[in-house]
């Protein structure tokens, strides 16, 4: 992908201002289609610089209790894949110029199928793909079909990406590196700047590619301590967390829910912005 990207674009417009990129993850239809919409658009409104936007699936082997409830809760508003492409094409028609990247597994992509899953992403304006359960040595099923249509498919690194296993995970990587700051899953320890900070020195030797870091970033203070040593920092947890803690006794979006996670992503910005 020789053009450059909006990933491409975004990450080198914070280079020159000379601070770290705040990456927000939220589920696709968590906690209903309309309430995720109001979040998703209001995202780069309150600071998002990148966004990641959760594909639901029944069995999120790599997240964290926040994260495959917020799937749950999708799954049982009715979200599909074909409404999360939705999402993408009403943000696309309010915003060109915020990169939207699509995290999940396989098994929804594959079941689309896959071949019309990329065209449609594609068109409907997604930057990118996270799909954590397929690994380098299948890269002819998804990540090289996803970069033949334009679409960057983004790695993840983790603390046990050892030496001899860092060429094979950039191999094919492009857009950026994602570093996994712990071991284990998503939202349920706190990571080391310091240790964190010599992992992303490492992977940035290996490749040109900026480096994110997520898993356990859940407040301003962690996120502005990580991202003195990367190119961005990804929140998530804190934000479904956040979805849940406004949800009525019936389950349901209530009036605070929209301000809450918008409120708390701004808090995230101010604080990477004065790092």
């Amino acid at each position: 992908m020789a053009t450059p990207t909006r990933i491409d674009r975004r990450f080198a417009a914070l280079k020159r201002e000379g601070r770290a990129a705040l990456v927000t993850f939220v589920t696709a239809g968590d906690p209903d289609m309309e309430t995720s919409a109001k979040i998703l658009l209001g995202l780069p409104g309150a600071g998002a610089d990148v966004i990641e936007l959760g594909m639901p699936f029944s069995d999120p082997m790599a997240d964290g209790p926040a994260i495959q409830a917020s799937s749950q809760r999708a799954l049982k508003s009715g979200q599909t894949m074909r409404k999360t492409l939705d999402l993408v094409r009403r943000f696309r028609a309010r915003d060109q110029d915020t990169p939207l990247i699509l995290m999940g597994y396989y098994n929804p992509i594959y079941v689309y199928p896959k071949e019309r899953f990329l065209a449609d992403a594609r068109a409907a304006g997604v930057d990118g793909l996270i799909v954590v359960d397929v690994p380098p040595e299948a890269d002819d099923e998804l990540c090289l079909p996803a970069m033949a249509e334009g679409i960057a498919f983004i790695r993840l690194a983790t603390p046990t990406t050892d030496a001899k296993r860092l060429p094979a995970v950039l191999a094919n990587t492009s857009g950026f590196v994602y570093y996994v700051s712990i071991t284990g899953i998503t939202g349920t320890a706190a990571p080391d700047a310091a240790a964190v900070h010599a992992q992303v020195k490492r992977i940035k030797a290996a490749t040109i590619l900026p480096v994110a870091v997520g898993f356990g970033v859940n407040t301003p203070e962690q996120a502005k301590a990580i991202s003195k040593g990367a190119d961005g920092v990804v929140v998530g947890s804190t934000l479904v967390n956040a979805i849940r803690d406004t949800l009525g006794a019936n389950g349901k979006a209530t009036g605070e829910t929209v301000p809450r996670v918008l409120g708390l992503v701004e808090k995230l910005a101010s604080g990477l912005k004065a790092a």
